[in-house]
C-alpha cells in the first residue's frame, strides 16, 4: 500500500546492482519519492555524501563494496547525521538480520520484496526522520 503521509520531496537512494530488482524497487516508489539510484557499493556512498537522501535502500551483495562495508562507513563518516538505512536482500540467511542490525542498519528487507512490507518500512523510518 503506497504512503499515507505527504512525502514531497523526500529522497530515497536505492543501491542495487541487478536491473531488475532496481526496476521493481524504482517502480514501486517513483511515484511517491524522489529516487537517487548507485549500482555499486562505492557509488552508493559517493551518492549518499553528495546528495544526503533522506532514507536508503542497500542491498547487501554489491560489486566494488558490499552493502555491509557501505553500511559501516556511512555510520562512521556521517555519525548523528546518517540516515536510516535499510538492507534489502535475497540472502536471508540465518543470522543475517542480527547481524545487519548489529552493525548499523535500521532495517532489514528481504528478497523477492513484498510490497506491503517495503511500503510501510520506508514510511515508518521517513515519518521518525525531518524533511
Amino acid at each position: 500500500m503506497p504512503p499515507d503521509g505527504n512525502f514531497d520531496g523526500v529522497r530515497i537512494l536505492i543501491v542495487e546492482d541487478n536491473p531488475v530488482n532496481l526496476d521493481l524497487v524504482m517502480q514501486l516508489l517513483e511515484d511517491d519519492y524522489e529516487l537517487l539510484t548507485a549500482e555499486d557499493g562505492q557509488s552508493g556512498i559517493d551518492i549518499a555524501l553528495a546528495e544526503r537522501p533522506d532514507l536508503i535502500l542497500l542491498d547487501l551483495s554489491l560489486p566494488k563494496k558490499s552493502g555491509w562495508e557501505v553500511c559501516e562507513e556511512l555510520k562512521q563518516t556521517l555519525g548523528e547525521e546518517v540516515m536510516p538505512i535499510i538492507a534489502l536482500t535475497a540472502h536471508a540467511i540465518k543470522g543475517d538480520r542480527e547481524k545487519a542490525l548489529r552493525i548499523g542498519f535500521d532495517d532489514y528487507v528481504t528478497k523477492p520484496i513484498d510490497e506491503d512490507l517495503l511500503f510501510d518500512t520506508v514510511e515508518k523510518y521517513l515519518s521518525q526522520t525531518k524533511h
